[in-house]
């Protein structure tokens, strides 16, 4: 039985509570949240027994009974909530994206490792039905070797997100890249692979930035079609487009929108020597005579809700990975090249040429 530290009281953390919840092996015994009302109101509204509030993360890891954490604080967190978990030798979920700064990744990467502790960061649409379906098409090779991957992480963000606050500052948030659209950038990485068990390396990006809205009061809100004025502005580009040379031969391109006026839309495209995918469409010569696209039946990764978002796979993986000690193909260590990406466009947007990694 193991027991469960949930960090943080906010949207998120209430998917994680439920995965573990429907596990035989695991037990929430604590929660920590700056605001102990938050924290009481959370183990209330989910009717979770024996659970602990804590307002002091250190004071909630030394307790006997916690053998890993769920990570579900604002980002800019992050890095001090791992380090001191690692310290503490805890397993430990993190909450994307995994860390502000690259200084700040590596640190907590260097740090899980010398702990030995697993980790999984929450990159959690490799655990979407339909990304599930392609990547063991990949490896069973229905499209052959991939030669070109698009991902495009489309959405409108703003003031309907409860974490805008923080997540729209350039100091917290950092780039619309960062605080959302490094899912497509993960997720590109994850497709242009044929390993079932790894995500392509990426080892030169290109970027460009642009778009409207940054500065701009007047706002969208995609979960009613309305707009509003006088909406604290996002202070970064709406529009990053990243190309990504790939260790495996490989190019991709992802398209970050924070500023697009319709619903939220995550996009995929595989195109390889031997077939392609648009979304859930399959054309492939592993199909003799194949005159129409096979269309799959399964769950998009069509929705920002979090309900929306395959938690429960991820916790089962999470879980075992530390039964059967063995790491994650999503733990720190490769997520930690995924924000690489960022930076690295982030840089391209201040010297205007590649950047290798």
């Amino acid at each position: 039985m193991y027991g469960i530290l949930i960090n943080g009281a906010g949207w998120v953390a209430r998917q994680h509570c439920a995965a573990y919840r429907n596990r035989g092996d695991c037990r929430i015994v604590a929660v920590n949240d700056v605001s102990a009302e938050r924290a009481a109101a959370m183990v209330a509204e989910l009717g979770l027994d024996n659970v602990r509030c804590h307002t002091e993360l250190s004071q909630a890891l030394r307790q006997p009974d916690v053998d890993a954490v769920s990570i579900c604080t604002p980002q800019h967190l992050h890095c001090e909530n791992v380090l001191e978990a690692a310290a503490l030798g805890k397993h430990i979920v993190i909450e994307k994206p995994a860390a502000t700064t690259l200084n700040d990744l590596r640190r907590m990467r260097d740090a899980v490792a010398a702990a030995g502790v697993k980790t999984v960061v929450s990159f959690v649409l490799r655990w979407n039905p339909l990304l599930v379906t392609l990547k063991k098409m990949l490896a069973d090779g229905i499209f052959g070797t991939p030669y070109y991957v698009e991902v495009d992480y489309m959405s409108y963000n703003g003031s309907w997100w409860g974490g805008w606050k923080d997540a729209r500052t350039i100091e917290q948030g950092v780039s619309a890249s960062l605080v959302a659209g490094c899912h497509a950038i993960d997720a590109a990485r994850w497709l242009a692979s044929t390993d079932a068990n790894a995500a392509a390396l990426p080892t030169e990006v290109f970027a460009m930035a642009g778009g409207v809205r940054k500065g701009r009061t007047r706002e969208f809100n995609p979960m009613n079609n309305t707009w509003t004025d006088n909406a604290p502005p996002m202070e970064y580009d709406g529009l990053e487009v990243i190309l990504m040379e790939l260790a495996n031969g490989a190019k991709a391109k992802v398209c970050v929108n924070a500023e697009c006026v319709m619903p939220y839309r995550f996009p995929i495209r595989i195109f390889g020597d031997k077939g392609t995918a648009v979304d859930n469409k399959i054309w492939s010569e592993f199909f003799p005579k194949q005159n129409d696209w096979i269309e799959i039946p399964t769950i998009l990764p069509d929705s920002s809700n979090v309900s929306h978002h395959p938690f429960q796979a991820e916790i089962d993986h999470f879980i075992g990975c530390i039964t059967n000690n063995v790491e994650s193909h999503c733990n720190l260590a490769d997520a930690v090249r995924s924000h690489e990406v960022v930076f690295a466009a982030l840089e391209c947007y201040e010297k205007r040429v590649p950047v290798k990694l």
